[in-house]
């Protein structure tokens, strides 16, 4: 008789593999979103060329002809040196405040219906969409960058204060992002989100000081522009690009806090969006 086969002794690869605790599962999400943007653009440009002709118009003809007339005083800084930060903030804002449409695309193929039921967490996957939407506005910070080059404006050659243009609008970025995919949550349909994303692009954009100084505004527009914080991003872009005095500090912990308050709310509501 033969004698029974010893019970195979436990090891390590018996065991199943912890779950990856969230703190690990975020920065793998963000990087993860940020290569699938950068893929869509590196396979369709056309998105990237058709939105840059916004901004240069408003730089070529805006800040051209208001220079000339100086109809809006900005102190010893030459106009269009004033107005190139603004609107390399409100290309950023035009980019993210319609980016909750792809994820109701996402919802209607059913590959939001798919990762919501991964171990990922929601935060995870709204903070690596709202940074990949921030790779894609600093593609065109680039272009909006170069073209303000060729017009004549004095920005900084600083390689740290380039770094921090970039942290600046990923965080504008991330937090209009994250604006949109809020109200994706609430409006359900393609069709209001891109209604209430048009009324709210050109009240954000005026209600800063992305065009003109704070202190020529009425007061009423005073208090819109102190609550809103493309006027914050908008603000900490010329201290940086082209050293005009700012409150740095004050800009990065309001674009911080507004960005992980959007964070937390897109996460709040992703479930309604498969319901």
């Amino acid at each position: 008789m033969h004698a029974a086969p010893a019970a195979p002794q436990a090891g390590s690869a018996d065991l199943p593999l912890p779950p990856r605790p969230p703190w690990r599962l975020l920065p793998a999400r963000v990087v993860a979103m940020c290569i699938v943007e950068l893929q869509k653009m590196r396979h369709d440009r056309t998105e990237l060329y058709t939105r840059a002709i916004q901004p240069a118009l408003w730089l070529l003809i805006f800040g051209e002809t208001f220079s000339r007339i100086r109809a809006i005083p900005t102190g010893r800084v030459p106009y269009l040196d004033y107005l190139a930060p603004g609107i390399l903030a409100q290309s950023a804002l035009f980019i993210a405040i319609f980016y909750g449409i792809q994820i109701i695309w996402e919802r209607d193929a059913g590959v939001l219906a798919k990762l919501l039921v991964t171990p990922t967490p929601r935060a995870a996957l709204i903070t690596g969409k709202a940074f990949a939407a921030g790779v894609r506005a600093l593609t065109q910070a680039v272009a909006i960058m170069v073209l303000s080059a060729l017009l004549g404006v004095a920005l900084t050659v600083n390689p740290l204060r380039w770094l921090g243009v970039v942290v600046i609008v990923m965080l504008g970025t991330a937090f209009f992002s994250c604006l949109s995919m809020t109200i994706a949550g609430l409006a359900i349909s393609r069709d209001r989100l891109m209604g209430i994303g048009q009324a709210i692009t050109m009240p954000l954009f005026f209600g800063s000081n992305a065009l003109y100084p704070i202190a020529v505004m009425p007061g009423w527009l005073r208090v819109i522009s102190h609550v809103n914080p493309l006027s914050y991003e908008v603000d900490a872009l010329r201290a940086l690009l082209i050293g005009t005095p700012g409150n740095l500090p004050l800009d990065v912990a309001v674009l911080v806090v507004a960005a992980a308050a959007g964070i937390a709310a897109a996460s709040a509501l992703l479930g309604r969006l498969v319901r």
